[in-house]
Order: structure tokens, then sequence, then C-alpha cells
């Protein structure tokens, strides 16, 4: 329990958190993408962290995504792999975060030489050190990468169904949404080989683009929750559908503005999906790439939005309760809340 009328900030920094929408690659920090530079100095990442935090300014989408590929790059072994969940657990412990679903995109790990049981390996290891270590639980969605097609689609299925983490909850889709429509039926299939295996459909949507994707992954994907989903203002009945579903999605503020898709915090779309009875999750999507945490991103909504210490209490209730953790865990986690 806190004290009497503590502050905001310190509310912030002990409310328990779950982290439904974080990248592995994304989420690992400056020490962290230096350390792999380092070990593999011919890389295309900046060796000096004055330069990495000057490579981390994005003009647009395009180049966020660009850069995201170049510190994919530097993972290139299990124990790379291994180096970025640890990474990242033990920042969001320091967070008083309890559970994180981490996007982990295999086949870009593939495609630098990894076999995929040496990936599931470091992968299940890295879960295990996690709670050890940090006293964080790890779960795991697979995305497929758009930018790489219908091979990528197949190459993240058959590892999801042939080689699956202990942990996998979850089948995803991120990257740049305009590269889909080409390869729909391919996603619609692969989704499906997934749900059927029971992976729970978290694909993004309605980021960079309008809010017939998001209804192409309610109707076509059968999405369980949605990645972003800001555009879906612009549809009425797409908005009555979020709100009479309670279809969760999973809102990062910082990372639309950094990669452009709103022009300043301010004018962020959050306050308006919570008026409209929308079911909303607050996320930090790829933190050190943007300068932000999961902490800050609660801070922002108080600072900017003014939401008060009820409204971020039910923002971090919604993620434990769109969460795939156990009744149990969901309850632990909910009682710890509501007694804070």
């Amino acid at each position: 329990m806190l004290t009497e009328n503590p502050s905001i900030e310190a509310f912030i920094d002990a409310l328990p958190k779950v982290e439904l929408h974080v990248h592995l690659v994304g989420s690992a920090s400056v020490p962290t993408v230096l350390e792999l530079a380092r070990r593999h100095p011919d890389g295309p990442v900046p060796l000096d962290e004055r330069e990495l935090r000057s490579f981390y300014r994005f003009r647009d989408f395009p180049h966020f995504a660009e850069v995201y590929e170049s510190v994919s790059s530097l993972v290139r072994t299990p124990e790379d792999v291994a180096t970025l969940v640890l990474g990242t657990a033990r920042d969001l412990a320091a967070q008083n975060v309890r559970y994180v679903e981490l996007t982990v995109t295999p086949y870009t790990h593939q495609r630098a030489g990894m076999p995929m049981p040496a990936i599931t390996e470091a992968l299940d290891r890295a879960v295990r050190e996690a709670r050890e270590a940090h006293g964080v639980r790890v779960a795991y969605i697979f995305d497929i990468p758009t930018e790489f097609g219908a091979e990528a689609a197949r190459r993240t299925l058959d590892h999801a169904l042939t080689h699956p983490p202990e942990a996998l909850v979850g089948f995803g889709l991120a990257g740049i949404e305009q590269c889909r429509p080409p390869h729909r039926d391919t996603y619609r299939e692969a989704f499906a080989a997934a749900r059927a295996a029971g992976l729970r459909s978290l694909p993004h949507g309605g980021e960079m683009s309008g809010p017939e994707m998001i209804w192409e992954n309610i109707e076509g994907l059968r999405a369980e929750r949605i990645g972003h989903g800001i555009s879906c203002l612009d549809d009425p009945r797409l908005v009555a559908h979020l709100r009479e579903t309670q279809i969760p999605l999973e809102v990062c503020p910082t990372s639309n503005v950094c990669t452009g898709q709103v022009a300043s915090l301010a004018e962020h779309p959050l306050p308006r999906l919570l008026e409209a009875g929308l079911f909303v999750t607050l996320n930090s999507d790829d933190p050190p790439m943007f300068d932000t945490t999961l902490t800050g991103e609660y801070r922002a909504a108080a600072e900017v939005f003014g939401l008060d210490r009820a409204a971020l209490a039910a923002l971090a209730r919604n993620a434990v309760t769109a969460s795939s953790l156990d009744a149990a865990a969901r309850q632990a986690i909910i009682e710890e809340i509501d007694a804070l």
C-alpha cells in the first residue's frame, strides 16, 4: 500500500502492470543494442551511443522499418535472442511489470541462419531465467513481417506449429500494412491454422492504414485483440462494433507520434477512444527506439490527457483482462491493483 495521498508519479510507479504490445528487437535497450553491435561490428548499426540515439530518429514509418531491420540483423545467434529477452525482462521488472507478451519475429532469425529448434531453445531458456532472475512472467507472440510476404507467413506458421516455445500464446501480423493486400488469402489461411492449433489471433491493424485493415483483422483473421487500431475512429460502424464486442485495442501513443502516424501526443486519439467506450490497453511497442517505457506511457496518459488514478488503474486492469494469463494469475494481479 502507498502512503496517504501519493503523487501521481508514485502511484504509476507502484501500479502493477502487464505489457501486451512490445517487440523483442524493438525492446532492446541502447546498452543491449550496443552490446550486440560490438559483437557483430560488420552490421549497419552505429557502435557509438550518441550516434545510435541519432539513428533512432525516424522520418516516417518506412524509415522506422528500415532501422528496425538493421537492428534485427544483429540478432544472429541463439545467445543473442536470449540476451534480448532477458534484457527486456530486466527493464520491465524495474517498472513493476508482472507479465509480458513479447512479440517475436522468428522469420528474421531464420533468415540469419538460426535453425528453428535453436531459436525455440533460446526462448524457452530465457523464460525460465526471466522468472528466476527478474520475477517477470514472459509469454510469446510469433508475428509475420508483412514486408516479406507469403514466404514469411509460411515459415512463421511452420515454426509455430512444429517447434513452438512452451510459452507461445499468440500469432500476429505486423509491419507496413500497405504490403498486406496481395497476400490476404495466405494470411487468412495461416491464421486459421494457428487458431486451430490453439493460438490467439493478435494482429496489428489501423496504425498506418484506415478502418478497412481493422475490419480485415476482425472478419478475415478473427482477431481477439488489435495492435494499435487507432484509425477505427474514422468509421462509426466499426466503433460501434468494437464497443459492442469489447475487442481490446493495444494503444501505443508515443510510438504513433515517433513513426509519424500522429502529429503530437496532445493530438493522439486515446481520449476519444476512451470516450467512445472502447476497450483500451496502454503499451510501449518499441520503447528504447521511441525513448519511452511502459511507465512513461502511463505518465503521459496522466500528464497529457489528464487521466486520474482510477482511469489509470482501469487501463492496467484492462491489460490484465486482455492477457493470456490463466484466471488465477489474472485475479492475483487485479487484486494488487485494487489494493493500491
